[in-house]
């Protein structure tokens, strides 16, 4: 079992970058792959990005290939979310997520370990 935490949400300008952390805790988190959803207000959740557990294979959404780049500190449990030229689109709460082993895949029903989420704000 793993435990996640966000951090790093806030309100930027179009065109900023921001990362965003998400912390795990417990045992085997090299064994996790994992990922980024958003949620806007009233919309879907929408896979952003995923990293398998070994850090070699990693999957982006089309709105945001190009733009943000996810990676991995595995030995500090950590997983990020660079995120460059932001638009306003890209409001919404951002959650982590993680699933053993297995491909970066987008599809939300797979990941079994959620995080609360970050808030993050961009404005014209």
């Amino acid at each position: 079992q793993v435990q996640l935490v966000e951090s790093g949400g806030g309100l930027v300008q179009a065109g900023d970058s921001l990362r965003l952390s998400c912390a795990a805790s417990g045992h085997n988190f090299g064994s996790y792959t994992m990922g980024w959803f958003r949620q806007a207000p009233g919309k879907d959740r929408e896979f952003v990005a995923a990293i398998d557990w070994a850090g070699v294979d990693a999957n982006y959404g089309h709105s945001v290939k190009g733009r943000f780049i996810i990676s991995r500190d595995d030995a500090k449990k950590l997983v990020f979310l660079q995120m460059m030229s932001l638009e306003p689109k890209d409001t919404a709460i951002y959650y982590c997520a993680a699933k053993l082993l297995g491909l970066p895949t987008a599809g939300s029903g797979q990941y079994r370990y959620w995080g609360q989420g970050t808030q993050v704000t961009v404005s014209s």
